[in-house]
């Protein structure tokens, strides 16, 4: 080792004084722009924390216990609900128990298996699935009252089995430590609670599977889906086989680096200029436009850095973007997942407090197996997942397409969070031997009963759907045009064969 001259030495200290001051700034930066960012992008840090849920040992967690006999929601078919326990694969170990909820199909089959099984996983991350059952493409929803249903006619178990979720861990009723903090562990841990689930409910294993969820489960829906179709690969043994057939992604976050590229026209003109349904867009400052455009391609090459990098690089990614590109938007008052209207109830803007009027009745958690209280949200949750929030999954998809996998992307054309022009946008870009052939196809008029409800653009197995007149959640926005997009793309995957393309 050289020994430092006075000088040197003096010199050195400078430069480690300045350094250490400038990370010192740029942490005190961080933890203040991250609460300003998490208050106005997401719930309060507040509601439904649960800090119990981290310390979550095994000896606590519900047991596997499945309730058969409910006839809440829809008293015509078959249901089942409650707790599937599993040993978690994820590298922190530990057992779980997920909440799901399923409806069998109401179309007639002759066997069980006969009907297909759609998986529903909403995003957040964090938020619960039994809450797009009960206000989306349940087989009903709750009224004003917190207390009395109303039959949904446009389920989405018309003409399949489904089954809600709620996962990762802490989310809804489910239970268990919260660890996971990235797709590999909510993807292992969401093949094992399959497992065990057919384990226990043996008729759904032959069940064409289709994996399905909106949001941040653009996240979840590719990397669970790319799980379960890499590990049949390896799998002889029909009875440890997941029949999975399809994906589908609505308003999904997939691949931030090239979707937040597009805030600033959807800002500006909601995407009418491109064929949106929107009227107008909500912030027309032109210098207000004119900084958000300037910050879109610097926060695409920082999104870019959180997938080579990750750690630090993600969190610099998700404050410098949000600050930049949904936070001048959030102050306008209006709605993120509905540019039509204004935020009425802050911060998530709709009022669910009738679903969690009716899911904490005791009454309804005796019925249908659940445990202790229920949140729409868990911001814990939504906390750990920070450094994975601004990673791309598209990566995930072109592996299926290549085998045959139908893939949907739907997208409501007057949602800004995870808007349609973003959605578009990537899956023109994605890389895969089809590319050329989904970039050149037709954007179709898409019909609902002879009325104009989208554009769609086919190409072999790969589609996407620009739904008018619908925000962040199609079914609740769209529900007869929700209903017969899944019903036709589930028809669709049902012909998946692997290593064929549908044409």
């Amino acid at each position: 080792l050289k020994t430092l001259s006075s000088q040197g030495a003096s010199v050195s200290k400078v430069k480690f004084g300045c350094a250490v001051r400038m990370v010192l700034r740029w942490l005190i930066f961080e933890t203040l722009a991250l609460s300003v960012v998490s208050q106005l992008v997401f719930p309060d840090l507040e509601q439904d924390l649960d800090i119990e849920q981290t310390f979550v040992t095994d000896a606590e967690l519900p047991p596997t216990n499945i309730k058969s006999n409910s006839t809440l929601c829809d008293d015509a078919v078959q249901q089942h609900s409650g707790y599937i326990q599993f040993a978690s694969h994820s590298r922190f170990g530990n057992a779980k128990s997920y909440f799901f909820w399923l409806f069998e199909s109401r179309q007639q089959v002759s066997s069980t298996a006969d009907a297909p099984l759609i998986i529903w996983l909403t995003g957040g991350p964090g938020c619960s699935s039994q809450l797009a059952l009960l206000s989306e493409n349940g087989p009903c929803t709750v009224d004003a009252d917190g207390s009395t249903l109303t039959t949904n006619p446009h389920s989405w178990n018309n003409n399949a089995h489904v089954m809600w979720v709620d996962q990762p861990a802490g989310t809804g009723f489910s239970k268990g430590p919260i660890t996971d903090h990235d797709m590999d562990g909510v993807a292992s841990d969401f093949h094992a609670f399959l497992q065990n689930f057919f384990g226990q409910l043996p008729q759904y294993r032959g069940c064409k599977l289709v994996i399905t969820g909106e949001s941040y489960a653009g996240h979840y829906v590719p990397a669970i889906s790319y799980h379960i179709w890499a590990a049949n690969k390896g799998i002889v043994a029909d009875d440890e086989r997941i029949n999975f057939v399809g994906m589908a992604i609505g308003n999904g976050l997939v691949d931030p680096a090239e979707q937040y590229k597009h805030y600033p026209q959807m800002a500006r003109d909601g995407g009418k200029s491109v064929g949106g349904s929107l009227a107008e867009g909500v912030i027309t400052n032109a210098a207000e436009c004119g900084v958000m455009e300037a910050a879109a391609e610097p926060c695409s090459l920082s999104c870019k850095a959180c997938d080579d990098v990750g750690g630090v690089a993600c969190t610099a990614a998700f404050i410098a973007c949000n600050y930049a590109e949904t936070v001048p938007y959030q102050l306008t008052g209006m709605n993120v997942y509905d540019m039509r209207i204004k935020c009425e109830s802050p911060p998530l803007c709709y009022d669910f407090s009738n679903v969690a009027k009716f899911l904490n009745d005791a009454a309804v958690q005796e019925q249908i197996g659940a445990q202790d209280s229920w949140g729409s949200c868990n911001m814990l949750v939504n906390t750990v997942f920070k450094n994975d929030f601004m990673k791309s999954y598209h990566d995930k998809i072109p592996p299926m397409l290549e085998d045959g996998v139908p893939v949907l992307i739907y997208a409501g054309d007057v949602d800004y969070i995870c808007n349609w022009l973003g959605n578009k946008a990537w899956t023109l870009k994605l890389e895969w031997s089809g590319s050329k052939g989904f970039s050149a196809a037709e954007d179709e008029a898409w019909d609902v009963n002879g009325s104009a409800a989208g554009r769609m653009r086919t190409y072999n197995n790969f589609q996407f759907l620009q739904v008018y007149q619908a925000g962040h959640m199609v079914p609740m926005d769209q529900p007869e045009a929700a209903d017969k997009m899944i019903t036709d793309f589930v028809a669709r995957a049902s012909h998946f064969r692997a290593g064929q393309q549908i044409v």
